[in-house]
């Protein structure tokens, strides 16, 4: 069981090789939630993300030559930069659905990367397995979670009177960190950890306070789509940690487009997590003093944009809608001239005289349009209604395909 002792010691260790990252007021998520909101910046870590913290930590403990990791990307970035930096090789073993960009920049930091398996436990499962490296492990470890809580201590340093700490939480080595140090110097503090709720294992093991697995499903939070939460972690969760939330994909997806536009930064899904459980549950924290731990910025950039369209539609600044036309020269035209007349911007028309349930003579136009927001495209509907014609909100399923 580590202690802020232990943590303190961390810091020590890996100051030389880490960048201490700020702690920044956000005015615009604080005017979002209604609750005074600062951002400690892992994204702008070394190697994108919190997880070099934990892995120089333990790396330095390390006499071997060889070690090994298993991850999703992020532990995988952070052991082969401090592998390389100490003057060690490392193999990463990643699920073969890791994304490419993860396992190229993985190559880039001079690591062999062997592709296992198509969940995280199917390549820690293989990592364990060999006996010709020290396994590194990813969260369960109490090196690097001591490592990890290092970015509690500086939270604590650079803000006084913080009333909640969010943290996005997979196998629980950060959010097990930053609560052991929080707790020892700041016992007032709320530490909430935040889940995808696709892959809700730490919440429910905290919550039956035992580990219990789950197979995460899809989720655009791959950092933290983690099975099985940690021993360790688990237990440093159920002295520190005061409750736990889970989040859906839509809350996600538009936080990420929040931290591009409103903050001009580069957020994966896990980092993503603690804006999304403030927005959903902002009357909880109206008028407290809130960080959130922006774990990450490793994000997929092939799918980056099906992420911020998803967000734009989640947040009503995209509409999707079909409506049923006669099809006849014409018609079409003054459909357009309606949408236009209401300073709606079409995106996209898709036009089908195929579509099910469509009679012979008429067609289904689908229409992606850009809107100010929910109100705005109510307007478009409603003139669009009072002309007569059939409005049917979101994708048809062919749209949607």
């Amino acid at each position: 069981m580590i202690t802020i002792d232990d943590i303190q010691q961390a810091r020590m260790n890996i100051a030389a090789h880490i960048h201490r990252t700020p702690l920044i007021h956000s005015n615009s998520l604080s005017n979002l939630s209604g609750a005074e909101v600062y951002l400690k910046l892992e994204n702008l870590q070394k190697t994108g993300s919190f997880k070099v913290r934990g892995a120089f930590n333990k790396l330095l403990s390390v006499a071997e030559e060889r070690v090994i990791a298993a991850s999703m990307g992020n532990h995988a970035q952070a052991v082969a930069y401090a592998a390389g930096k100490l003057g060690k090789k490392a193999a990463i073993v990643m699920p073969e659905t890791a994304a490419i960009v993860k396992q190229e920049a993985t190559r880039g930091y001079g690591a062999e990367v062997i592709l296992h398996g198509e969940k995280f436990n199917d390549a820690l499962d293989f990592a364990l397995s060999r006996r010709d490296a020290v396994f590194i492990h990813p969260f369960d470890d109490d090196a690097v979670i001591a490592g990890q809580g290092t970015a509690g201590l500086e939270i604590v340093e650079d803000l006084t009177h913080i009333d909640a700490v969010l943290v996005p939480v997979g196998g629980g080595g950060l959010i097990a960190g930053i609560a052991a140090a929080i707790k020892a110097l700041s016992p007032r503090t709320q530490v909430i950890g935040v889940q995808a709720s696709a892959a809700p294992s730490a919440c429910v093991s905290f919550g039956e306070h035992a580990v219990c697995d789950r197979v995460p499903g899809n989720t655009i939070a791959d950092g933290i789509a983690v099975g099985r939460v940690g021993e360790r972690t688990l237990s440093l969760m159920g002295r520190h940690v005061d409750r736990m939330i889970t989040v859906a994909e839509d809350p996600i997806a538009r936080s990420i487009l929040l931290f591009l536009e409103r903050k001009k930064l580069v957020v994966e899904g896990a980092g993503a997590v603690p804006l999304a459980a403030l927005l959903e549950n902002a009357e909880e924290f109206r008028g407290q003093r809130v960080v959130l731990v922006v774990s990450g910025g490793n994000i997929d950039f092939t799918l980056i944009d099906r992420i911020i369209l998803k967000g734009l539609i989640t947040s009503n600044r995209i509409g999707v809608f079909s409506v049923v036309i006669d099809d006849v020269a014409g018609s079409l035209h003054s459909l357009t001239g309606i949408i236009g007349a209401r300073k709606a911007n079409i995106l996209n028309v898709a036009h089908d005289r195929a579509a099910a349930n469509v009679s012979i003579g008429r067609a289904k136009v689908e229409f992606t349009v850009e809107v100010r927001g929910k109100d705005h495209l109510a307007e478009v509907f409603a003139a669009l209604r009072d002309k007569g014609f059939e409005v049917s909100a979101g994708p048809t399923k062919a749209g949607s395909a």
